[in-house]
């Protein structure tokens, strides 16, 4: 399982960012994605899983916010985020499956809210 993620770095609040991640080494188009992120000092957080079957789900957080697609032609799961806010500092991870804790998960990518 190879996840690589990108489309991370530096917004202002109320700004957006758009994260990918590319997915190989599995049969992506029937495996659950999730996202994570985990701020500085602060334990791995659900964000947002989507389904094989397309279903998707947020935590309260992000809801309404942020937005989980994948493409399955292309092995790609992204998040797309609105209105961002200092909260939302984290370093985000893709990881395969849904459990949040799964060691196929990528390297991350480092999104920093801040004026």
């Amino acid at each position: 399982v190879q996840l690589v993620e990108s489309g991370g770095g530096l917004v202002q609040p109320g700004g957006s960012l758009r994260l990918s991640c590319a997915a190989s080494g599995f049969t992506f188009s029937t495996s659950a994605m999730l996202w994570a992120r985990q701020a500085p000092g602060k334990g791995l957080e659900w964000v947002s899983t989507i389904y094989s079957s397309g279903s998707t789900y947020y935590a309260d957080s992000v809801k309404g916010r942020f937005t989980i697609s994948r493409d399955n032609a292309k092995n790609t799961v992204d998040l797309q985020m609105n209105s961002l806010t200092p909260e939302d500092t984290a370093v985000y991870y893709c990881v395969e499956g849904n459990y949040l804790y799964s060691d196929s998960r990528g390297q991350g990518t480092q999104v920093t809210v801040s004026s």
